[in-house]
């Protein structure tokens, strides 16, 4: 059995694309292309879920009360972030929809860096890289980041109503 060394961001994206899929007549391969990874970082990624049991023993299926409270209770821990410079990007957290119809942002926006982004804001890091790619594609999955994103970086309030949109998607 291959050793477990921590869960890496882009693990929480593939368990939230596999979330939004429905069923388990998925294939790796399909979800490194929607995800712009490579296919065996999705093995590996899957792998990694198996031994933290957010995933099945076949991997196939997400624990979804494991993994909602992971998502609730542990992620703005294991993978942190902190608002930083203004740049040009694609609105996450309170920015965006869902959380931004329950929230004024008087504080703000939150963005993720990105070249050809509509909105000025705090750059909060995506938990990986090609995300603002992705989710150009990907409407239901860039709302669970946005949650995703609420509950790393907001406030007690943003964060309530961020685990109620999160439990409504995942549960």
């Amino acid at each position: 059995m291959k050793k477990h060394n921590g869960m890496r961001p882009q693990d929480i994206v593939v368990l939230l694309k596999i979330s939004t899929i429905g069923n388990d007549e998925w294939l790796n391969k399909d979800l490194a292309y929607s995800l712009n990874i490579s296919a065996s970082e999705i093995s590996e990624a899957l792998h990694r879920c198996k031994v933290a049991r957010l995933i099945d023993s076949k991997k196939r299926k997400v624990h979804k009360k494991s993994f909602l409270e992971f998502l609730i209770y542990g992620l703005k821990y294991v993978f942190p972030t902190e608002p930083g410079a203004i740049v040009r990007g694609i609105p996450t957290a309170h920015s965006a929809s869902p959380i931004k119809e329950h929230i004024n942002a008087g504080g703000g926006d939150y963005v993720w860096p990105y070249a050809n982004g509509k909105l000025r804001g705090q750059e909060i890091e995506p938990l990986y890289k090609n995300l603002p790619d992705v989710v150009k594609c990907d409407q239901q999955l860039y709302e669970l980041l946005v949650i995703i994103d609420t509950i790393r970086v907001g406030r007690a309030r943003e964060i309530s109503i961020g685990i109620k949109e999160l439990k409504k998607r995942i549960q």
